[in-house]
């Protein structure tokens, strides 16, 4: 059965900070680095060898996928790295202590930001510190199609291009395949994978470790899902 391991970057200096990041280009913490090392431990341990690894532009999780393959004995393994995997784009809110932003605008409305699937946040300012507008990595891309805010569903429209024309593709050839990724792009994924409703995909939560496996036949349909755990003494 072709495998699938999701593995959402290890915790960030943001993170740590309680700043939202979404695609801010900042670099794991010395915490998000053992994670991400202990991850590529897991899968060497699991016996989990991959065929191509897929991840973001955006450090954290770029980081986070080297880390793994290099502690499980693959880093040799093709490496493609694409935005429609980076992490959902928090507009305005980047760059902002949450709790600061629940002072400003209220606890209620900054959790109907967070965890709604269709809200919007703020759109950030083309000339916000934070734009990726104007960075070379975007370059190739129309402007138009560089957000300013997203929520779950647009990250998921985003992304599902890239399931279609590359991840899924590789699994139904019996690839195994792992993503190095961002908590909502991988949730975006995990909600198009097992099928759930807007409602469904709200509940779920993806943690920095341990790395998330699905096991699928050749129709994608899912056999088996779990995290990765050390195998007990």
């Amino acid at each position: 059965m072709p495998k699938l391991v999701f593995a959402r970057h290890g915790e960030s200096e943001w993170n740590l900070a309680n700043l939202f990041t979404g695609w801010a280009d900042v670099d794991l913490s010395e915490n998000g680095t053992k994670q991400a090392i202990e991850a590529g431990k897991l899968i060497k341990e699991a016996g989990i060898e991959f065929d191509i690894a897929y991840t973001s532009v955006l450090k954290r999780a770029i980081k986070t996928t080297n880390l793994a393959l290099e502690y499980s004995d693959q880093l040799w393994v093709p490496v493609v790295k694409s935005w429609r995997l980076n992490e959902r784009h928090y507009g305005g809110l980047t760059g902002l202590n949450k709790a600061d932003a629940a002072a400003k605008h209220g606890d209620e409305q900054v959790h109907i930001w967070r965890r709604s699937y269709d809200v919007l946040p703020p759109a950030m300012d083309h000339d916000d510190k934070y734009t990726a507008h104007g960075d070379r990595r975007y370059a190739g891309l129309e402007d138009s199609l560089i957000p300013d805010a997203e929520n779950l569903k647009v990250t998921l429209e985003r992304a599902l291009p890239f399931w279609e024309d590359q991840i899924a593709p590789a699994l139904k050839e019996g690839k195994n395949v792992f993503v190095g990724a961002h908590g909502n792009s991988i949730r975006a994924l995990v909600k198009q994978i097992k099928k759930l409703s807007d409602d469904e995909i709200m509940d779920v939560e993806i943690p920095n470790f341990p790395p998330l496996v699905f096991e699928f036949d050749y129709n994608l349909n899912v056999q088996n899902e779990y995290y990765l755990a050390p195998k007990k003494a």
